[in-house]
C-alpha cells in the first residue's frame, strides 16, 4: 500500500507577549518589566524630545523600582547607531531594552535586540506608521530606506495621552500607513495568480481588518481627542502583527510602498513614510481597478495627504518616483508588474485619481 509523504512544514511566529494601551499606561512600566522576568539591568533607547516626552518618566519609574537603567540618546536608525546601541548595552550590561519615542528609535532597538539576541519594549511617543508590533524594520543607507528582518518586540506600552500629545500629522501618517494595506493585499493575491506566491490567510484577514477599521471610523479620528489614539492603536498594532504572522512584509506592503521607497529615495524629507504610502495607494488602487475614490475619502476625512503637492512633491517628481517604482524592490511581483509604468501611463494616472494637476 502506498504511504503519503511525509508532512514536513514548520513555522516560527514570534508575537507581542504583553501589549498595554490607554491612558497613563506608562505608569505600568515596572510591573510589565516585572511580569516578563527581565531581570534588572536595562538601556532605554530615545531621541532628545522623546526623551522629555515619555523617557524620563520611564527612568525614573524603573529607577524608583530599583531596576538599573540607563539611557542613550539616539537619531536616524543607520547601521552604524545599531552598533552603537549594541555597544552601549554590552557595556552596561543590559539584559533588555526599552525603545522610547517613534519609529527610527523602535527599529534600532529592534535591530540591536535581534543582534544581542535580548527582549525589548516599544513605547512609541507617536505612531506615524504600523512598526510598533512588527518584526521588521526600515534601515536608512546611501541607497535609500530598506526593510530588513528584525524581532517583534516582547512587550508594548502604547499611552494614549503620551502619544495624543504629538503632533496629529503622526497619527494622520499612522492611519494612512494601515489603510495601504488594502493594495498591498491586492498586489500579494496578485502575485499569488501570476506568480504562486504564498498567501498566508490568517495575516492576510488581520491585516484587512487593520485598514477597515481605520476607514470605518475616519469621521472619528481627529486632532487633540484622545479617543482618537485609542482607536487607532489596535489597528495599527494588528497591523504590524500580521507581517509576524506572514513572515515578511507582504500583507502590509506592496506597490505603494515601492512608491512610497522611491520618493524617499529621490527626494528625502519631503513627507512622513505612511502619508507617501498612503497617496500611493490611492494610485495603485486605480491600477488594480478597485475603490481609490474611498481610499482618498477616507484620508481626507483623516487628515492626511492625497495629492503630491500636500506630499512636498511636484507634478514631475511624483512621475519621476511612479516610473521608478518598480526598481525599487525587484523580489517583491506588484500590480506594477516586470516592466513598471511608462512615463506617460504614470502621468496618467497620477492625473486621473487627482494626485496631480491635469
Amino acid at each position: 500500500m502506498d504511504t503519503m509523504d511525509e508532512f514536513t512544514k514548520a513555522k516560527q511566529m514570534d508575537f507581542p507577549r504583553s501589549v498595554l494601551i490607554g491612558h497613563d499606561v506608562l505608569l505600568q512600566t515596572a510591573d510589565l518589566c516585572k511580569s516578563l522576568q527581565f531581570g534588572k539591568n536595562g538601556l532605554i533607547i530615545t531621541g532628545d524630545n522623546t526623551y522629555k516626552a515619555a523617557g524620563k518618566t520611564v527612568e525614573e519609574l524603573l529607577s524608583d523600582k530599583k531596576y538599573n537603567v540607563f539611557t542613550m540618546l539616539t537619531n536616524d536608525a543607520t547601521e552604524a547607531n545599531v552598533d552603537e546601541v549594541c555597544k552601549r548595552a554590552k557595556e552596561d550590561k543590559a539584559r533588555f531594552l526599552l525603545a522610547v519615542g517613534g519609529g527610527s528609535k523602535i527599529d534600532i532597538t529592534k535591530l540591536a535586540a535581534k543582534k544581542l539576541k535580548i527582549p525589548f519594549v516599544s513605547i512609541p511617543t507617536s505612531v506615524s506608521h504600523d512598526g510598533i508590533a512588527s518584526d521588521r524594520a526600515s534601515l536608512k543607507s546611501d541607497l535609500g530606506p530598506r526593510s530588513v528582518e528584525a524581532i517583534s518586540p516582547t512587550g508594548i506600552i502604547a499611552d494614549t495621552a503620551v502619544i495624543n500629545a504629538a503632533p496629529f500629522r503622526y497619527l494622520a501618517s499612522g492611519c494612512a500607513d494601515v489603510i495601504s494595506n488594502l493594495t498591498a493585499l491586492k498586489d500579494w493575491e496578485f502575485a499569488n495568480r501570476m506568480k504562486n506566491v504564498d498567501i498566508s490567510s490568517s495575516a492576510y484577514i488581520l491585516s484587512e481588518y487593520a485598514a477597515e477599521n481605520i476607514i470605518s471610523n475616519c469621521k472619528l479620528i481627529r486632532p487633540n481627542i484622545e479617543e482618537s489614539v485609542w482607536m487607532t492603536m489596535r489597528p495599527i498594532i494588528a497591523s504590524g502583527v500580521s507581517m509576524c504572522i506572514a513572515g515578511n512584509s507582504r500583507p502590509t506592503s506592496g506597490s505603494e510602498h515601492m512608491f512610497s521607497h522611491a520618493v524617499d529615495l529621490m527626494y528625502p524629507g519631503r513627507a512622513l513614510h505612511g502619508e507617501q504610502c498612503g497617496v500611493g495607494c490611492i494610485m495603485m488602487m486605480q491600477l488594480h481597478g478597485g475603490d481609490w475614490k474611498r481610499i482618498r475619502n477616507a484620508l481626507n476625512e483623516i487628515g492626511a495627504p492625497t495629492t503630491g503637492k500636500q506630499l512636498g512633491l511636484t507634478d514631475e517628481e511624483v512621475i519621476n518616483a511612479l516610473v521608478v517604482a518598480k526598481d525599487i524592490r525587484k523580489d517583491r511581483f506588484t500590480i506594477l508588474g516586470d516592466n513598471g509604468l511608462t512615463r506617460k501611463a504614470a502621468e496618467n494616472l497620477a492625473i486621473k485619481t487627482g494626485v496631480i494637476e491635469g
